[in-house]
């Protein structure tokens, strides 16, 4: 029996009988290490290492900004704007949450928070003028994974830091794919609302009311241009621009909109802490990409695709699937830890660019966000709508068909994905 076969037999049966993901991959590494005859202490310092990187202080800050936008009224004030611009028409406040979700999504980085911050306003409104509770949850648990694919992203510092590409590239690769899949959405809930005869109610588009909305929520569109704009003139680092952002929440909350409380700030660093704990799967997944390497893994990976490896489309199609069906019940933090290592040499070696297979590899991650029964954007959703997961699980696929059409464009014109840090940046080397 050899070690790599014991290696994922381990990592099968903890998996299976569910054990939390952290503690498999870390047993796993440390039953490899000892079949390796390798100090147990590679693990320990490994851990302490790969918390280490400064940008990944950006995620929790990110995290914190967006609860306290959503607390201190900014989120609101977006959704209001999202709601004049749209006007009064069949699908309109499916079309508002895929907007607002779009508008929060550049402020906080995150899907389950944006489903969450926007949802919570949305749902109980498209409740009331008659939308179904399956079509409510699950425009907002769909457009609210546009957190992770319009910058600042969570998952794309993650993936930028294990790939070690430029974080700024991978936020401006994020944006026209983040357009594209947007307009996807916003088509799939318009058709959908319009064959079961959802809204209609409420006032047409008028330019007043609106220019009225957005005069009132001028401070909230702001901070994406303050903290996306700060990041690509180079002001400061992706990681200051998440400090800037909690300082520029915290001071239109308390200020400007007066709607942070003492409560709400608590409540805003608790929830910080919880998410932030996501990146104790970091620790034992960087040291398993270490044994991974050591047991040439990823060029294993490169000879068992074959002549799959040489076909791009057939590559990113096999992979896509893959990750895909992982995403269902592994959290997407540690699906880009565990497997980028893996799968990134064998991309590079198809002539995929690492920043589009980024990009593709967040858009899968999206999906997953989608899809029981580890779908957290579907558990929110589920929740703010009151309906069952099976329910909101079937009512969402129609969206996640747009996620893949994203993925098909990703594939289809990389070229397109790349234009913009190309532009700004220059061509990677």
């Amino acid at each position: 029996m050899s070690d790599v076969f014991i290696i994922c037999s381990t990592f099968v049966v903890l998996m299976v009988i569910g054990v939390p993901i952290y503690a498999v991959i870390g047993f796993s590494v440390a039953i490899a290490l000892h079949l390796a005859d390798i100090p147990q202490t590679m693990l320990a310092q490994t851990a302490f290492t790969a918390l280490q990187p400064f940008p990944l202080l950006s995620i929790p800050l990110f995290v914190l900004a967006g609860r306290l936008m959503e607390k201190g009224g900014m989120a609101n004030h977006l959704i209001r704007i999202a709601t004049n611009l749209v006007g009064a028409y069949k699908g309109s406040l499916g079309l508002v949450t895929v907007i607002a979700c779009a508008f929060f999504a550049a402020l906080n980085g995150s899907g389950p928070a944006t489903t969450a911050a926007v949802g919570s306003v949305t749902i109980p409104t498209m409740l009331k003028e008659g939308y179904s509770r399956r079509f409510a949850g699950a425009v907002a648990a769909s457009a609210g994974a546009l957190g992770s694919l319009i910058p600042p992203s969570n998952l794309m510092v993650i993936y930028a830091l294990v790939a070690e590409v430029s974080i700024p590239r991978m936020f401006f690769a994020g944006i026209i794919p983040g357009i594209v899949v947007t307009a996807l959405l916003l088509l799939t809930a318009w058709y959908i609302a319009v064959r079961n005869g959802f809204g209609g109610q409420g006032a047409p588009f008028a330019i007043r009311p609106l220019l009225r909305a957005m005069w009132e929520g001028k401070w909230a569109m702001g901070a994406p241009l303050v903290i996306l704009g700060g990041i690509y003139t180079g002001i400061f680092t992706p990681t200051e621009a998440a400090a800037v952002a909690v300082a520029y929440a915290l001071f239109v909350g308390l200020f400007i909109y007066k709607e942070l409380s003492t409560d709400s700030i608590v409540e805003a660093l608790r929830f910080t802490a919880l998410i932030a704990g996501l990146l104790v799967l970091i620790t034992p997944t960087t040291a398993f990409g270490q044994v991974l390497a050591l047991y040439n893994l990823p060029e294993k990976t490169i000879e068992f695709m074959g002549p799959i490896g040489q076909n791009k489309w057939l590559f990113l199609l096999v992979v896509g699937t893959f990750l895909i069906l992982i995403g269902t019940f592994m959290d997407s933090f540690a699906q880009i830890v565990l497997f980028t290592p893996v799968l990134l040499p064998a991309a590079v070696a198809a002539g995929i660019d690492p920043i589009t297979f980024g990009i593709f590899t967040v858009l899968t991650c999206e999906i997953g966000f989608l899809t029981p029964p580890v779908g957290g954007n579907l558990f929110i959703g589920a929740k703010l709508a009151k309906a069952s997961i099976e329910q909101i699980s079937l009512a969402v696929l129609p969206f996640c068909l747009a996620y893949i059409v994203g993925m098909v464009f990703v594939v289809a014109f990389p070229p397109l994905v790349v234009w913009l840090p190309d532009l700004i940046f220059g061509p990677s080397r």
